[in-house]
């Protein structure tokens, strides 16, 4: 005799399992369960989507005072990785889609990214400074595979001796090792690993599609050996269910040759604060009210405080003593706790286009 159907509570492959409407939407859907679901149990596997987009800019401007960069670019919008905690899933409210299973799956690949990004180097009015690439959106999700936007931009990048930092959540960094490793000479990159934790069931519910902790690590180690300097950023810390790895990540990274270290505490905005409340129900039902007072406390009683200088590391004890237990193991395992090291800015040549001066004689 065989089972009766069972609801379905995840989507393999994805980190959440709605489509909750964005802020900006006028009208309201709820779900309704008639009880009617697939033979087998399985809920609907929506596929990755991509779209192309023209950019008509690719890099952003940042004036916020508690980030380590004031340039970014992001190839692409939307992450495939799907991170339950992403704090960039509100972007897609922009675009009348929804922050939940709509971030995952419907991406925007900036085809012209290239191209655009030369454009802007050439400006006269372009003050010379790191670009970011992983700011909002992780520049090696699955689909770099396919459209290599990113390294397109690095090949620009390292044409004109620009400076830049990459975070990133996939080894798949590796792959453009011959671009980082000149990058690296002129002292004009670093590369963070972003690891939030080291237990790879916990890793494949939070970040499914993300590259796996162990191999991340194993990419610090690569990078490192090959010259690129590569550091960890252990984000976000979530109370009560990655923090206990806080210690162990710092050791790990050290001992494959980071000596760079950061991190983040969960942040939660607009939407994402009911996405992760979903995701608790989900995977933690038991302690996910415990956890929402712990991030609570470190907000100030909020869900989310949004006050520079607040929002990425917390407050109350909680926060207090991540910071301490984060500043101890940097100690510990000699890693520097600057965000990053200081690149070179002097070497900056705008690239060249067709019908240059130099081009007419046969120069670079």
């Amino acid at each position: 005799m065989s089972s009766p159907p069972q609801k379905p509570g995840t989507i393999k492959g994805r980190g959440i399992q709605s489509n909750r409407e964005g802020r900006f939407e006028s009208t309201r859907v709820e779900a309704f369960d008639d009880g009617w679901f697939q033979e087998d149990g399985d809920p609907a596997r929506p596929a990755t989507e991509v779209r192309l987009e023209v950019a008509k800019s690719i890099i952003s401007e940042n004036q916020s005072p508690d980030l380590p960069f004031d340039l970014s670019l992001n190839p692409y919008r939307g992450c495939e990785h799907g991170c339950s905690y992403c704090y960039a899933r509100p972007s897609h409210s922009y675009l009348n889609l929804s922050a939940g299973l709509d971030f995952e799956t419907k991406l925007f690949a900036k085809t012209n990214a290239a191209q655009q990004l030369r454009q802007e180097l050439r400006k006269r009015s372009h003050r010379v400074s790191a670009i970011n690439f992983g700011a909002n959106t992780d520049p090696y999700q699955p689909i770099e595979r396919t459209y290599q936007i990113t390294r397109q931009c690095l090949e620009v990048l390292l044409e004109c001796r620009h400076p830049l930092t990459i975070i990133t959540k996939n080894a798949m960094v590796e792959r453009d090792l011959d671009l980082l490793k000149p990058l690296a000479e002129l002292d004009l990159v670093q590369v963070f690993l972003s690891v939030t934790s080291l237990d790879n069931r916990l890793s494949a519910k939070l970040e499914p599609r993300a590259t796996a902790p162990h191999r991340r690590i194993e990419a610090i180690r690569r990078l490192n050996a090959a010259g690129v300097p590569a550091g960890v950023f252990v984000a976000p810390i979530i109370p009560m269910i990655t923090d206990r790895d806080l210690e162990a990540i710092l050791e790990a990274a050290a001992g494959a040759g980071a000596r760079h270290a950061s991190y983040t505490l969960i942040r939660l905005p607009h939407e994402v604060k009911d996405l992760f409340r979903e995701w608790l129900a989900t995977h933690f039902p038991e302690r996910a009210e415990h956890v929402m007072h712990r991030i609570q406390d470190i907000r100030g009683g909020k869900d989310y405080d949004s006050r520079f200088f607040h929002r990425m590391k917390g407050q109350g004890v909680f926060g207090e003593l991540i910071r301490q237990r984060f500043d101890i193991a940097c100690r510990k395992f000699g890693l520097d706790r600057r965000e990053q090291s200081q690149l070179r800015t002097d070497l900056f040549r705008p690239p060249a286009q067709a019908g240059d001066q130099a081009d007419l004689f046969g120069g670079g």
